[in-house]
């Protein structure tokens, strides 16, 4: 099977799931606001995951290796790949982790040693759309492989843990979507963020990912009025005078 020189990021202090993750076989994710260092919420809806953006707000892809072994993860946002800027397929380079390892996706690639930042922006500002793909504006995907091993005659195997299941919180339906939808959120291209890596090789064990990841995104108000999110309940107050001069008789 043919090698891919793929990009190594240094390992991260901290690798824990968390109970909003987007947890997988082989790998999970979480979006993360740069702007306030928070993860943003993950919520369930029709079998899909989302999350929140604001308008500004710079985030990150943090991307969790969940194996003993290293693990190539071909990212992609708005259907952009993040480290090439092609149109995204999965047959294409991406991050090579560690076992255990994790990296902070901040940007995209623009040299070894820094990232243009992703930030939350409308569809027209997005850097899909200003290279003229936007018909994949609001996902973020992320293709898993294993590494090839070269097999041997006597190997002892030993039971996989089992995979912490995919935790998120549920979207009910709502109410009532009273919220304005706004214009569709998108990724901007961003100032320069210091990232280095560095060019590693790696032998994919197979053509087909492991695990595929996707996460759509879209504003608040947005995700509300498509009932992604429940809308609050609104609960009038009561009104000292509603009206009347006289006092009527009780029915």
């Amino acid at each position: 099977m043919k090698n891919f020189l793929c990009h190594f990021a240094a390992a991260l202090a901290f690798c824990s799931l968390s109970a909003c993750s987007t947890a997988a076989t082989h790998a999970d994710i979480r979006i993360i606001n740069r702007s306030t260092g928070e993860q943003l919420p993950t919520y369930r809806h029709k079998g899909e995951l989302w999350v929140a953006g604001k308008p500004g707000d710079r985030y990150s892809i943090l991307v969790n290796n969940r194996t003993g072994g290293r693990l190539l993860t071909v990212v992609s946002v708005d259907g952009v790949n993040v480290l090439s800027g092609d149109t995204a397929a999965t047959n294409q380079r991406g991050y090579v982790l560690s076992p255990r390892d994790a990296v902070d996706i901040a940007g995209w690639r623009k040299s070894e040693r820094d990232v243009a930042a992703f930030y939350f922006t409308s569809l027209d500002d997005s850097y899909a759309a200003r290279t003229k793909r936007p018909d994949n504006v609001g996902v973020i995907g992320v293709a898993a492989f294993r590494e090839y091993q070269v097999p041997v005659q006597v190997q002892e195997m030993s039971a996989n843990a089992a995979s912490a299941p995919m935790r998120s919180r549920e979207a009910a339906a709502p109410a009532a979507a009273a919220d304005k939808a706004e214009s569709k959120l998108g990724t901007g291209h961003g100032e320069r963020v210091y990232s280095p890596t560095q060019t590693v090789e790696f032998q994919r064990a197979s053509n087909t990912p492991d695990d595929v990841i996707t996460v759509r995104y879209d504003s608040y108000a947005n995700l509300v009025a498509r009932g992604v999110i429940p809308s609050p309940r609104r609960h009038p107050s009561p009104n000292a005078f509603p009206g009347g001069n006289y006092v009527p008789d009780p029915s």
